[in-house]
């Protein structure tokens, strides 16, 4: 499900306050595929292991804050450098 527009215009980044994109589909399918090799691992250099069901990127493109639930998690350390997916 997409994330509602209203909510997307007032997210940005917790680091460095930047706005936020939603992820595209080809987007979370690698990231999925990732998770699902045991590959992937966030800021933190913690493995991740559950799959997402969307994503917001940072303007820069460098990181995406998993969506879970319909949930944001919006926490610097689980952010997702993108850097290992293309």
């Amino acid at each position: 499900m997409p994330i509602d527009a209203e909510l997307l215009q007032i997210l940005v980044c917790p680091e460095d306050r930047t706005p936020l994109t939603e992820a595209g589909a080809d987007l979370v399918a690698k990231i999925n595929a990732a998770i699902e090799k045991g590959v992937l691992k966030n800021r933190e250099g913690k493995l991740v292991d559950e799959k997402i069901d969307g994503g917001l990127v940072r303007q820069d493109g460098q990181y995406l804050y998993a969506v879970r639930e319909d949930i944001p998690i919006m926490l610097i350390d689980e952010a997702i450098p993108l850097s290992q997916v293309q």
